[in-house]
């Protein structure tokens, strides 16, 4: 049976399921339900209409109203940032930086655009359509010019080098952001640089590519991608939460409880594992596909990937690079 808002929750705590586990979205309708009736008993006389007016004063009072579950934002502010496009995101300013050779994304796009442009505009990929070899080594040369090299990860295990691209992820993922952008596109076994793309980075440099390649990464590509976990919860939706909750405190941990306090439905999308818990799930996502192979792979933070040291936990703490701060600028 359907719980009513002011029936007991069914958890036991005793309270109201309106002070307990209803969601955040219910209870602010649940709230409004409650001030109208309260108008209502206090002025019996106001016609249908007047009501509907009252009911639409109230509901957009209370939505551009700071919510604790969502960290302080309003819920107008989280509606925002889960669904409009870049170009409209309010109280953020995402900018392009000058200088992006800390980016290691950045930097293996330089190669490829640099590999074409040595050669008219197009060159020979491998039988499997793979970047050649060569660019990879030239990519792998890189590693110790990016912040992630200060850890002590195997060649062999990194994705930040590889002796082909199908070892090197974080070139894998690069070309493929790069097709999707439409800067490259592959045909009769070579990759072209699109001729638009020619003149852009002949006249603007790498920068041109920053905010397209950018949006690819949030909007088109599948973060459930290389990996075998969990494909049920897309986490793009809350990419811009989770990046403002990061940059203000660094903790892996407590950026999950805060993602589970704001949107506590994830939990119950995620599949029943015979390994994990809906919440150690939702930590392993956040931490692969937002901040490990997102956040990192574009130099906007690092993160140790030793877990464990004398057999106990590492405190999981992103290092927020100066490039995450040069791009977001938040005003909230």
């Amino acid at each position: 049976m359907k719980l009513g808002r002011n029936d007991p929750c069914s958890c036991g705590s005793g309270k109201k399921y309106k002070k307990c586990c209803m969601d955040t979205i219910s209870k602010q309708h649940a709230d409004v339900f409650d001030d109208v009736e309260q108008i209502v008993a206090m002025n019996p006389n106001l016609t249908i209409d007047e009501l509907n007016v009252v009911a639409q004063h109230r509901m957009k009072e209370r939505n551009n109203r700071p919510n604790s579950d969502f960290c302080g934002l309003s819920p107008t502010q989280m509606a925002n940032w889960l669904y409009a496009p870049l170009s409209e995101l309010a109280d953020v300013t995402i900018d392009t930086p000058n200088d992006l050779s800390s980016s290691p994304v950045m930097r293996y796009l330089g190669l490829i655009l640099e590999e074409g442009l040595a050669q008219d505009g197009a060159f020979k990929c491998t039988s499997k359509g793979n970047l050649p070899a060569k660019l990879a080594k030239s990519a792998s040369d890189l590693l110790p010019e990016f912040a992630v090299s200060e850890f002590s990860t195997p060649i062999s295990i990194s994705d930040y080098a590889g002796s082909n691209e199908d070892k090197f992820i974080a070139l894998h993922y690069t070309r493929v952001l790069a097709e999707m952008s439409g800067i490259i596109y592959r045909r009769s076994g070579r990759y072209h640089i699109k001729k638009s793309a020619q003149k852009q980075y002949q006249s603007e440099g790498i920068q041109a590519f920053f905010l397209p390649m950018l949006e690819s990464a949030i909007t088109k590509y599948n973060w459930a991608y290389l990996d075998s976990w969990d494909d049920s919860v897309d986490l793009r939706t809350f990419w811009l939460f989770m990046l403002w909750r990061l940059q203000s405190h660094g903790s892996v941990s407590q950026l999950v409880n805060e993602v589970k306090i704001a949107f506590p439905d994830l939990l119950s999308q995620l599949d029943i594992d015979d390994y994990f818990t809906p919440d150690r799930l939702l930590d392993n996502l956040i931490e692969t596909r937002f901040i490990e192979r997102f956040l990192q792979f574009w130099g906007f933070v690092t993160l140790n990937p030793i877990r464990m040291l004398d057999k106990k936990e590492i405190p999981r703490i992103v290092e927020i690079e100066p490039l995450l701060k040069k791009t977001f600028l938040f005003s909230v």
